[in-house]
């Protein structure tokens, strides 16, 4: 059941959302769940800059945490630096929460090394994105901090000079790429087996022979050009486990070309909305119950989850 806090917050979103055809000198002020950051001023250079929205909601809004960078077990990092754009996301694994384990702790710690590794990073190494998952994997691994757990990751790096998007994931996070109200990029999920994704981990004393721990090196990786008005949606499984992408296609078709952070930040509200409010319908079916017979399991309904949504308009 979609909880009275679900209600009042939902509630709080569609009043703050406008119309995507209004100026863009417009002086309204958007309101999202979580953050609303942007990377819009464009270079006269024609370098390409990313105008992008954050957007979220944690699966319980009584235990799970929302600040920067975190939307209950998930992490989120926006980042410009001097050559790029950084957009990642992470999913901490929630099954370690029954051993003690805070599931959030491992995503978060992840795209905080993240971050720091990509503000004294070379820019040619950010062609190289799984070199940057397995050294910030790498820095938890060595932290004088235990920290345990797992979690998905995925990341996606918009290079200035060669107008390339450097993307590399592991798991069922993912990202999707519009152009002209088609999709020309997309990440593919790694399942071990049904709902198991491919995840890097660090356990707790006693459970390394039995934890699932793939290497940052079984990441999948991708590269291509990106071009004026292309749109990209980098987002956790609870979106697309309970968005149909032929949705949220149509949903980032309306952004193509768009310049105005106000109206990405309303896109980005609706689709965390969208996913919320179908991730807690018992009765639709739903991409992860459609997924679910596919191997032969009776389901029907959303899947609660916590939802993280990052999007970006990109302008050269």
């Amino acid at each position: 059941m979609h909880s009275v806090y679900g209600r009042l917050l939902s509630r709080s979103i569609v009043n703050g959302l406008y119309n995507c055809s209004s100026s863009s000198s417009s002086s309204g002020t958007s309101r999202t769940a979580v953050a609303n950051t942007t990377n819009e001023n464009v270079s006269p250079k024609s370098r390409p800059k990313l105008v992008s929205a954050v957007a979220g909601f944690p699966k319980s809004f009584k235990s799970g945490k929302v600040r920067k960078g975190q939307i209950g077990d998930d992490a989120w990092l926006v980042k410009n630096v001097d050559s790029a754009d950084v957009l990642a996301v992470a999913d901490g694994v929630g099954g370690w929460r029954d051993y003690g384990v805070d599931p959030s702790d491992f995503s978060l710690s992840l795209l905080r090394s993240i971050e720091r590794i990509t503000s004294i990073s070379n820019p040619c190494n950010f062609r190289n994105p799984v070199d940057l998952l397995s050294a910030a994997f790498h820095e938890l691994l060595h932290s004088k901090r235990p920290i345990t757990g797992s979690s998905t990751a995925c990341i996606l790096i918009l290079e200035h000079e060669s107008n390339n998007l450097f993307t590399v994931n592991i798991g069922d996070s993912g990202f999707l790429v519009v152009r002209k109200g088609q999709v020309v990029h997309k990440s593919e999920e790694q399942q071990h087996y049904f709902n198991t994704p491919f995840q890097l981990a660090l356990p707790p004393p006693g459970h390394h022979g039995s934890a699932l721990s793939d290497s940052p090196q079984s990441a999948s990786q991708s590269q291509f050009a990106v071009q004026d008005g292309d749109v990209i949606l980098l987002a956790t499984d609870g979106v697309f486990d309970n968005v149909p992408q032929p949705v949220l296609v149509a949903e980032l078709s309306k952004l193509g070309g768009v310049r105005d952070q106000l109206c990405v930040q309303q896109t980005a509200n609706s689709i965390a909305l969208m996913a919320r409010n179908l991730s807690f319908d018992g009765r639709y079916m739903s991409p992860f119950a459609q997924r679910a017979r596919d191997y032969g399991i009776r389901a029907v309904g959303g899947k609660p989850d916590d939802i993280t949504v990052l999007l970006a308009t990109v302008a050269i």
